[in-house]
């Protein structure tokens, strides 16, 4: 499989991850992006035994775009205080049916996930499960009856951006599990990870890296994002 990489050095991989790839094994067996990627670094560098790569973030399985990796056990432990302690910077473009009531705003929910369904519910705050989930957004273009948002994720709850809106009544754009009664089967689900920024685990500069949604429906009905 070929898998762009955005950006290596000692410390870092960053790549674009494919849609409909999971990030590391799961129940389907299917092959996996760290897997993948381990294996891509044994053949380049001809390492023997085991490879090193921490998984640091997630995207599910249907959603594209950029991830970084960390190659040392440093990296990740770096990486990962700054996923806790909400420094590191996560963007998102996504495509939702309709158009939120307000341009731009942030979305405050309290999710519970059934781990058995693998589901996300909204819920109350006093739910003995229930974890604060925040994101803002901006609509930067509307079409038909879609809208181009973008979103910066302050927290990373297990399937945050396509729950939040579908509880506004903007599901995203082929989200079977969200947006059942409005999408099709087959359609693409329209989000994408458009941008990360972090500290250097070493060299402590901030770095930000960036992908572009695939030119193809309904990404392509705004033809500025590839101009």
């Amino acid at each position: 499989m070929d898998i762009p990489i955005i950006y290596e050095d000692n410390h870092l991989l960053v790549v674009e991850k494919p849609v409909n790839i999971p990030v590391q094994e799961d129940r389907s067996q299917d092959k996996d992006l760290l897997s993948l990627l381990k294996q891509d670094i044994k053949i380049r560098y001809q390492k023997p035994g085991n490879v090193y790569l921490g998984l640091v973030h997630r995207l599910d399985r249907p959603v594209g775009g950029v991830m970084v990796f960390a190659k040392t056990s440093k990296a990740a432990s770096r990486l990962s205080d700054m996923v806790r302690r909400r420094v590191f910077e996560k963007s998102y473009l996504a495509i939702v049916r309709g158009r939120p009531a307000k341009a731009e705003g942030r979305l405050t929910d309290y999710l519970v996930k059934n781990r058995q369904k693998n589901i996300v519910y909204v819920t109350q705050s006093n739910h003995k499960e229930a974890k604060k989930a925040v994101l803002d957004y901006r609509v930067i273009g509307t079409k038909n009856d879609l809208s181009l948002v973008q979103i910066q994720l302050h927290t990373g709850r297990s399937h945050q951006i396509r729950v939040q809106f579908a509880n506004i009544g903007c599901p995203l754009y082929g989200d079977q599990k969200y947006g059942q009664h409005v999408n099709q089967p087959g359609e693409q689900i329209a989000l994408w990870s458009s941008a990360i920024a972090f500290q250097h685990p070493t060299k402590k500069d901030t770095r930000q890296f960036t992908s572009t949604p695939p030119n193809v429906y309904p990404w392509n009905l705004w033809p500025h994002l590839w101009s």
